[in-house]
């Protein structure tokens, strides 16, 4: 199988839209057309994946959990040591500029990413950048493939762990992402649509670029968060479930157990909540889209459009 053909059913996956080829993409302070926006080669996000990044979602006039997206841009930059160089507030009339620009209401996903800008020369070392962090905005118009929803994906557990926070810490929404696009082109390649990955210990962590969760009993099953990303969709379906007076356990389960769950769905920021009817292989459930998942994408949905 060619990694690079997207599947109908994809974490990722979303319907094309033929406005997408007229937007204007914001690079440091400027708007370009899609095929003229460009960074330099020696931007340290391109030379080594030095940056951080956030993806959100525009919803009735609304930026999604923006002040959450936020928190997390400017912890991940200052982890780094990274001087994104505008506040919070600018932050965000840059993200507003950019979605008015291209007349956007409703049903966008924005990337916004910041490297550390230009470098003197191609290398690892931070002292040799110039001193001004790039920051690019695109936003697009972006609907999840109804596929998804509707079938539901095939997960692959791969080979590649999730890290330890002294390896590499998952929280910070960094921009380098090989090891986990090693993962799921593992997945690909076996015929799935994306890779479940464990820990250290043998315990599920997370997937590829979703959060995880099994349905067992009434009972939602979650990772301890110690090895996965800091899923701002993945705390929400947490608080909303538990607020519900469900219960939601987050604590370290294996893959006989996952393998035993009635059910098992992926978050994320474009696809909300995506149902999961078959991992390694084996039918979960009855291999349809379960009724718990669905009264968790209904909360979801309530939530999103107050």
């Amino acid at each position: 199988m060619n990694p690079t053909v997207a599947s109908n059913t994809s974490s990722q996956g979303y319907v094309d839209d033929e406005r997408n080829e007229h937007v204007q993409i914001y690079v440091n302070g400027e708007f370009f057309a899609r095929n003229e926006a460009k960074v330099s080669i020696f931007d340290a996000g391109f030379v080594l994946g030095d940056g951080v990044w956030e993806g959100l979602r525009l919803i009735n006039g609304k930026l999604l959990a923006l002040d959450e997206h936020l928190d997390r841009l400017y912890e991940g930059a200052n982890s780094i040591q990274l001087d994104i160089g505008v506040t919070r507030q600018q932050m965000t009339d840059i993200l507003w500029e950019t979605l008015n620009r291209n007349a956007m209401t409703d049903g966008a996903h924005i990337r916004l990413m910041v490297t550390r800008g230009k470098k003197k020369t191609p290398n690892q070392d931070p002292r040799f950048a110039l001193g001004q962090a790039t920051i690019v905005v695109v936003a697009e118009f972006k609907k999840p493939k109804p596929e998804s929803k509707q079938k539901g994906l095939s997960l692959l557990t791969s080979t590649i762990r999730c890290s330890t926070p002294d390896v590499f810490d998952l929280r910070l929404n960094s921009h380098s992402r090989l090891n986990f696009i090693q993962a799921l082109i593992q997945a690909i390649n076996a015929g799935a649509d994306e890779a479940l990955m464990l820990d250290q210990s043998g315990f599920v962590a997370s997937c590829n670029s979703t959060n995880f969760f099994i349905v067992r009993g009434d009972e939602v099953w979650t990772s301890t968060g110690r090895f996965n990303f800091c899923g701002i969709t993945r705390k929400k379906v947490i608080s909303l479930y538990a607020g519900a007076g469900k219960t939601v356990r987050q604590h370290d389960f294996t893959l006989a157990e996952v393998y035993g769950a009635q059910e098992a769905f992926v978050t994320g920021t474009l696809g909300g909540i995506t149902p999961v009817t078959k991992i390694d292989g084996r039918q979960v459930g009855d291999g349809c889209p379960g009724p718990v998942t669905a009264y968790i994408a209904e909360l979801y949905d309530r939530y999103i459009h107050t």
